[in-house]
């Protein structure tokens, strides 16, 4: 009988640690987007938003290590620069403080921020392929 595809015992730990990871990077993301009017909301200031992007992005940097290992190094590598990258960017739109211009400009400046982010996709599913099915023993 074969069971559902599982990581190798070694890698759980480390899928466990990614996690805690994302569940940094999300809430950042998702903060971010605040910024942006709804049909029924006014979005929230650029500021505000941006502040909490940012302090999620920092406690997930500092989590990082965490998930580290061989079998992962290009798509951690991958991650941590975008963590950085994402963060510089922050900085800058925070010291520039430039006009996004409306609606379109506030979308751009939002998805440049997010775009650096994008490895993270990439390391799930690096995760998803490093699974492998495990037998289960007949009863």
């Amino acid at each position: 009988m074969i069971g559902r595809r599982q990581l190798p015992e070694e890698l759980r730990p480390v899928f466990g640690a990614f996690e805690a990871v994302l569940a940094e990077v999300e809430p950042a993301k998702a903060a971010l987007t605040e910024a942006l009017p709804t049909s029924r909301l006014p979005g929230r200031p650029l500021a505000e938003c941006l502040d909490a992007f940012e302090r999620g992005l920092r406690r997930a940097r500092a989590r990082m290590a965490t998930w580290r290992h061989p079998s992962l190094e290009e798509a951690w590598r991958a991650c941590d620069e975008g963590l950085g990258h994402a963060l510089e960017l922050a900085a800058r739109l925070r010291a520039e403080a430039p006009d996004p211009g409306g609606f379109e400009g506030l979308l751009g400046t939002i998805q440049a921020l997010l775009d650096p982010l994008d490895p993270f996709e990439d390391a799930a599913a690096r995760f998803d392929g490093l699974r492998q099915r495990r037998r289960r023993a007949r009863g």
